[in-house]
């Protein structure tokens, strides 16, 4: 991506400081990092002051910090007290009446670093850079789209490869395997693979139990590619085919994932969004099943805003990318989870993954 771009969020930023009432910004939320100055290390704070940035991090990412950033924004390679520079550097200008820094983002620990002299006031501060972050570029969706398709590639290959009496651990290797293969960056959440009863833990550990024929098998899995996230899930039947209740558990959350897929718009709040899919299992009478929310959005992080749950009241912007993943659990059962990444163009959503979400039988 070209450092005007970089420069271009930084200047939307600080119009939204100046909205605020902010004289400056502290980002240390690596995320937030990265969307402002391009840097992929995992040591970095950024200080926005006026109309200088000001790049801090240590000896470990002199020549890649000189390398993705380049000469738009102002380095510094601190050797031991980053933080005690950092207040140097702020030192240095007029007294800025008062700088946000990222609440979520700040330990205690850190926080008590902060000085207390008086010269400078601080303030805590939630979401400023998350909300540039959920309207997306066309290149970042070009780069969650990337991610999305090889996903799907690495699960097609995966479920060619599995058979009854393989180890969830087994699987998941493969599919881990294959995503490397193609070119994902690395997993942007620990990768589940469920089955049997066990799917009916929406954030399963995979665990060394084998798998056994005619069994749910759950895997919801991520791909990152220039940073950014895919996720998707998709439940299958291992060995034979579906009894009466897997498949009728199945078509109902299929429904559901459909009907939310292709209704979503921009425009529509969170909690609107979320009652597409969740009205469809209510009607079955299984509202308790769905206990957690329709979706997410991706990017930077495979979760951020908006949230697409029954508190939201937020309206989605357009060129947000989300997840739609409605699920049904029943515990000592088991459990359906259907799960694809939808762009919100202004004329209607976009399938990102590949929205073959017919029952399959695999092995």
């Amino acid at each position: 991506m070209d450092r005007d771009r970089y420069a271009a969020r930084r200047e939307k930023l600080r119009a939204a400081l100046e909205a605020e009432g902010l004289d400056g910004l502290i980002v240390t939320r690596l995320a937030n990092v990265r969307y402002l100055t391009g840097f992929t290390g995992t040591s970095g704070v950024v200080l926005l002051r006026g109309n200088e940035s000001v790049f801090f991090t240590d000896f470990r990412y002199r020549t890649q910090a000189e390398g993705e950033l380049g000469r738009c924004i102002r380095v510094e390679v601190v050797s031991s007290d980053l933080w005690g520079r950092l207040w140097e550097v702020l030192a240095e200008g007029p007294s800025p009446a008062e700088v946000g820094f990222e609440a979520q983002a700040v330990s205690v620990a850190d926080r008590f670093r902060f000085p207390e002299n008086g010269k400078f006031r601080f303030r805590p501060v939630e979401g400023m850079v998350e909300r540039l972050r959920i309207c997306k570029e066309p290149e970042e969706v070009a780069a969650i789209g990337e991610a999305a398709r090889l996903a799907m590639e690495a699960l097609e290959a995966t479920l060619e490869r599995v058979k009854a009496g393989q180890t969830e651990l087994e699987v998941a290797a493969i599919l881990e395997g294959e995503l490397r293969r193609r070119g994902s960056e690395w997993h942007p959440f620990p990768t589940i693979v469920a089955s049997g009863s066990r799917t009916a833990l929406p954030h399963a550990r995979t665990s060394c139990k084998a798998i056994e024929r005619g069994e749910w098998l759950l895997l919801d899995f991520g791909a990152q590619v220039d940073g950014y996230c895919a996720d998707v899930t998709r439940t299958v039947v291992v060995g034979s085919r579906p009894d009466e209740r897997q498949a009728a558990v199945y078509e109902m959350v299929r429904e559901a994932q459909l009907r939310a897929r292709c209704g979503i718009r921009a425009g529509m709040t969170g909690r609107e969004a979320d009652a597409l899919a969740r009205s469809v299992i209510e009607a079955r009478g299984f509202g308790e099943a769905f206990g957690h929310s329709l979706g997410h959005g991706l990017g930077l992080e495979v979760h951020e805003g908006p949230r697409l749950n029954r508190t939201s009241t937020e309206p989605i912007p357009p060129h947000a990318v989300v997840t739609i993943e409605p699920g049904a659990y029943f515990p000592g059962w088991g459990g359906v989870r259907i799960e694809d990444d939808v762009y919100l163009a202004p004329e209607g959503p976009q399938l990102l993954t590949d929205g073959n979400t017919e029952l399959r039988v695999v092995g």
